[in-house]
């Protein structure tokens, strides 16, 4: 396993990082969700990624659990705050009373003293910038929390933060987590770049674009039974789920070859070529699944490879930047 740091900040996390989306404390056993992370661990797996709203509260649960058996100084444990986790009016945004409550609430269903990367889930237009910068700063300084950062902010969302902090000498966002992969590269116009410029990490979600990049799907009209897309994410898939796109993922398999890995390792890899991305975050039901994911920190590519990936996917791949 390789390190890096998160942007410009202190704390290094793993290259490779365990999540916990639409897996732990739902389709995926306790069981196998502890064997996971405690494979995870022993292959150097520092980063945990978890959200409050996964599973509504139960993915923290799992999470928590399965990592109580290693010292709390030995990982960095992550999650998120944003969307609704109840009915109320105030269930839900970045306002101080939300972010405040929720802060505690993952205190608890996580089972530690502090959270090391408190994540603001999306941007809440309905609340001052001003107040979700200032409630993450205090909650830095009671020491609940160790850093914050968003997920999913835009370019000029993520700048003002930033701009907004160091006015006021609060505690700046230290990272972001948007969607990135081989088939989705609207951060890299704008979005890497303001984080480079500011020092921000990028600890990327989806990095095998929802496994179509692990190349375990060939119809698009028969996905295999009980991956995801024969399932209800299939339309979260929708973007690239078709047969051009994974006619076009079939033809990485001999670059995969040549690069001596596994198509998912690649895919990894290419993420990782960018020195913006501190951390890919893969998710995981067996562990065989962590075993190859792992193995992609330790992989050293060729950059014509990654160029002649560019070049086959290209045609397919939406490119469009964050407009606003």
């Amino acid at each position: 396993m390789k390190y890096r740091k998160l942007g410009r900040w202190g704390v290094k996390v793993s290259t490779v990082g365990l999540g916990s989306w639409l897996t732990y404390g739902g389709s995926v056993e306790e069981a196998t969700a502890r064997d996971c992370v405690k494979r995870a661990y022993e292959r150097g797996v520092t980063f945990f990624d978890t959200a409050n709203v996964y599973a509504r509260g139960r993915a923290e649960e799992v999470m928590g659990r399965a990592l109580a058996a290693y010292r709390r100084d030995s990982y960095v444990l992550a999650t998120k705050v944003y969307f609704p986790m109840n009915d109320g009016p105030n269930d839900r945004g970045l306002s101080r009373k939300h972010v405040f409550e929720q802060s505690r609430l993952s205190l608890k269903r996580l089972g530690v003293d502090y959270i090391d990367l408190y994540q603001c889930h999306r941007y809440d237009v309905q609340t001052p910038l001003e107040e979700t910068c200032a409630v993450m700063n205090d909650l830095i300084r009671r020491g609940d929390v160790l850093y914050w950062g968003v997920s999913e902010w835009n370019p000029d969302q993520i700048a003002a933060a930033v701009t907004l902090c160091r006015a006021r000498g609060w505690a700046e966002p230290a990272s972001n987590q948007p969607q990135y992969s081989a088939l989705w590269r609207r951060i890299e116009e704008r979005v890497l770049p303001v984080c480079a410029e500011y020092g921000l990490g990028n600890v990327v979600w989806s990095p095998l674009a929802m496994g179509i990049l692990s190349g375990k799907y060939a119809d698009a009209a028969n996905p295999p039974a009980g991956t995801r897309a024969a399932g209800s994410a299939k339309d979260m898939m929708s973007d690239y789920f078709t047969q051009p796109v994974l006619d076009a993922v079939q033809k990485l398999e001999p670059l995969a070859r040549e690069a001596n890995a596994s198509l998912a390792q690649l895919a990894l890899a290419w993420c990782l070529r960018r020195s913006e991305v501190s951390s890919v975050i893969v998710g995981a039901t067996k562990t065989q699944h962590v075993d190859d994911n792992v193995a992609a920190a330790d992989l050293e590519v060729d950059p014509s490879i990654f160029a002649r990936i560019d070049a086959i996917l290209a045609p397919v791949t939406p490119h469009e930047p964050y407009l606003s």
